[in-house]
């Protein structure tokens, strides 16, 4: 397979995981990942309208598969009960507290699925190709960064934590604070781009009481993020910056934080896609990843590979130290 290039966009369309990687240099610069099944950007349905704010054009909607969502731009003429087509314009968005229902607005366009991930990116004007298998896989090092919301760089570490009201990043190091702000400007830009945050996002550099040192972040932040549509905020007296960005699904991070086990389930079974060896593929797991092991996701694994599959669960295991390997038949 040829090497990849920056522009284009690799993706595989995995067991309950499509993952999108852009790679330059031989590492992932961006990523984004989806979970089909659930609601996601661009579905056309028919749902019904179990809820309205009264005096208002907001309410929410419920839809076949019992998925409720928030409605925003209801007729006059709508009322509880009755049905509603609606395009979904924001994935459910998870945090470690609570799950922000998904926002939907009334249409009268034909019904259709939401695009693919590779659909998605598509449609943005990007460059696509469909792999079965990343070529420069450095998969495995930004799930393990995402799993721990921790990024190392020389002299320090980035803390990424979804809260409520935003996705959180502090900055902590033993350089001096101008040095320590200054280096993590490179680290925390590509952590954006890798883990696909979106939204209001909140950085908390080392407080600067100089405002040129403040005005140097800054502008190493704007050159940094540049070509990346977003509003920020000027650091302020204590560090903080705040920036804003359109949000449409949740992060790799907030899919983590959200279902642990789900999310340790797919990276399980990616790998046991990837073995070679010949013989049964047996696997290792926790037994609450087992757990989350749809039985639809293990015939297609079973389809996929060609192979008998075996289970052996290990409570000693932790939830992402899930392995796959050949065994005799």
């Amino acid at each position: 397979m040829a090497e990849p290039t920056e522009d284009q966009w690799l993706v595989e369309e995995g067991i309950g995981e499509h993952r999108a990687i852009l790679v330059s240099g031989g590492r992932i610069i961006a990523a984004q990942v989806d979970w089909p099944g659930s609601l996601a950007v661009g579905r056309i349905d028919d749902a019904v309208l179990v809820a309205r704010t009264a005096g208002s054009k907001r309410g929410t909607v419920r839809f076949a598969s019992g998925e409720q969502a928030l409605v925003d731009g209801l007729p006059r003429d709508a009322r509880e009960g009755a049905p509603l087509r609606v395009i979904v314009t924001r994935a459910a968005i998870a945090d470690a507290g609570r799950l922000k229902l998904a926002q939907v607005r009334p249409t009268q366009d034909a019904p259709c699925p939401a695009p693919t991930l590779a659909e998605r990116l598509q449609l943005a004007g990007e460059k696509v190709r469909i792999v079965r298998r990343f070529v420069q896989d450095g998969w495995n090092e930004l799930f393990a960064e995402a799993w721990e919301g921790c990024v190392e760089f020389d002299g320090g570490s980035l803390l990424v934590t979804p809260t409520a009201a935003m996705t959180v990043i502090d900055i902590d190091g033993t350089l001096p604070p101008r040095a320590l702000a200054l280096a993590a400007v490179s680290p925390l830009t590509e952590a954006i781009r890798r883990f696909d945050l979106g939204g209001s996002i909140g950085i908390d550099f080392p407080t600067l009481a100089d405002k040129a040192d403040r005005r140097a972040v800054d502008d190493a932040l704007g050159t940094a993020l540049s070509g990346w549509p977003h509003e920020r905020t000027a650091m302020n007296g204590f560090g903080f910056v705040q920036i804003v960005s359109r949000l449409e699904r949740p992060s790799l991070v907030q899919r983590l934080v959200r279902d642990r086990a789900g999310a340790a389930a797919r990276l399980l079974l990616r790998r046991a896609e990837a073995v070679e060896d010949p013989g049964a593929i047996l696997l290792s797991a926790h037994p609450a990843v087992r757990s989350r092991i749809a039985p639809e996701w293990e015939a297609d694994l079973a389809r996929r590979t060609g192979r008998t599959l075996r289970w052996s669960e290990d409570p000693g295991l932790a939830l992402e130290a899930g392995f796959a390997q050949a065994v005799p038949l």
